[in-house]
């Protein structure tokens, strides 16, 4: 973990309720696709944790919904103001088990943290397919993006605008896949879990105090023992979870 300042180069609206920000600083701590950043506003007393989408040596990229006030605060904010976060958190994903063809399964903003996983895979040659999940055709994001990686891009809709009308396990069911990755809410999980037909990993959106291990406030329990999501998640393997 690094407690860095970094400067917004972008911030803008890519879909609704929904912004892209760019922020220029030091990255070297993010070392895997699937971690996670936590920044400081002023005048709130918890910093917001929000999934890393993409990153080079000198930028992240995040994508966040707005929910809240926080998060309302985060849309108003302007090229060069500066933020302080803590970057390199969490463990991320394990892409040494992803098989000659992997799934990514991203549900609203779950999707963010596909992104780099998804480059990196095909980075490393693997043929990769992913499913992304929206309630309607107005949210849906990074279409372009994911398509313009090399992978073949699946969108489910709940009101049938766009893609295939359901949800991301009515697209799974019928796609033959080595592994799959997935984040989003519980609900997708459990039904993920009913028709998984491989081994995967799941990341976990939990409600975080310090977002680095020390409050206990996101622990769970798994198979073997209590686990907090921000330290020794947010991403499990399927084996481990206790649904």
């Amino acid at each position: 973990m690094k407690q860095g300042i970094f400067e917004i180069v972008s911030n803008k609206k890519i879909a609704k309720d929904v912004f892209e920000m760019v922020l220029s600083g030091d990255t070297s701590d993010i070392k895997n696709p699937g971690q996670f950043i936590n920044i400081k506003l002023d005048g709130f007393f918890l910093r917001r944790p929000i999934s890393v989408c993409d990153y080079d040596e000198k930028t992240v990229t995040i994508i966040y919904k707005v929910v809240g006030s926080g998060t309302d605060v985060m849309s108003k904010l302007n090229s060069g103001d500066k933020l302080d976060i803590l970057t390199g958190l969490g463990n991320g994903f394990d892409i040494t088990k992803s098989g000659d063809s992997p799934v990514l399964i991203g549900g609203g903003v779950g999707v963010p943290p596909m992104y780099n996983l998804c480059k990196k895979l095909i980075t490393e040659g693997k043929n990769v397919s992913v499913i992304l999940g929206f309630n309607t055709e107005n949210e849906i994001f990074y279409e372009e993006e994911f398509k313009n990686l090399g992978a073949k891009v699946y969108f489910a809709t709940a009101d049938g605008s766009y893609g295939k009308k359901g949800f991301v396990t009515d697209v799974l069911k019928d796609l033959e896949y080595s592994y799959f990755y997935t984040c989003g809410p519980m609900p997708m999980f459990e039904a993920i879990e009913n028709i998984a037909k491989t081994s995967g990993q799941y990341s976990f959106e939990e409600r975080m105090g310090c977002g680095f291990g020390a409050c206990m406030g996101c622990s769970c329990k798994t198979k073997y023992k209590n686990i907090r999501i921000c330290k020794d998640g947010p991403v499990l393997e399927r084996e481990v979870i206790v649904w």
